[in-house]
């Protein structure tokens, strides 16, 4: 029996702070941008860099750890599935957003940088790692009714 896989994982800089909400019926969601660079040599000898901007989407425990660990310019590594959303507008247009369903996030590099409420909150030293059940969502996704009540 053959079976598919949907899995990302990247390691970027975040673009902005992290947004969250609540859906109607309570569960927290959070979404932030990250962004990947990648160099390279063209074969005149000219450096080159391209990025890739990519949305994030966290739910649950894992959204609240995220908007209060996280900030934009921090390094930080997203594990995840891809989902994409389709949808046509009023003048019949046909849009495609794909985002990453994020499952799991560790806080990478300088780590004293995290946001001061934390930190006033935590006898953590800056430096020691996050647990990794903290930053990680065992929580089912949300379910077809959660994604419509998205309030953004």
């Amino acid at each position: 029996m053959s079976r598919g896989l949907n899995k990302v994982m990247l390691i970027g800089r975040l673009g902005r702070d992290p947004e969250m909400r609540y859906t109607p019926s309570g569960r927290a969601v959070t979404t932030f941008s990250v962004a990947t660079s990648r160099s390279w040599n063209t074969a005149n000898g000219d450096r080159r860099t391209e990025t890739e901007w990519f949305r994030v989407v966290a739910w649950g425990n894992l959204a609240e750890i995220c908007n209060q660990l996280l900030h934009k310019g921090q390094q930080v590594y997203i594990e995840g599935r891809l989902k994409n959303y389709r949808w046509q507008d009023e003048n019949g247009v046909q849009h495609i957003r794909t985002e990453i369903v994020a499952n799991e996030m560790i806080i990478l590099g300088d780590r004293r940088h995290l946001r001061a409420e934390h930190h006033e909150e935590s006898e953590t030293p800056h430096d020691a790692p996050l647990p990794l059940e903290e930053a990680s969502s065992d929580e089912t996704m949300p379910s077809d009714d959660d994604v419509e009540d998205f309030p953004f």
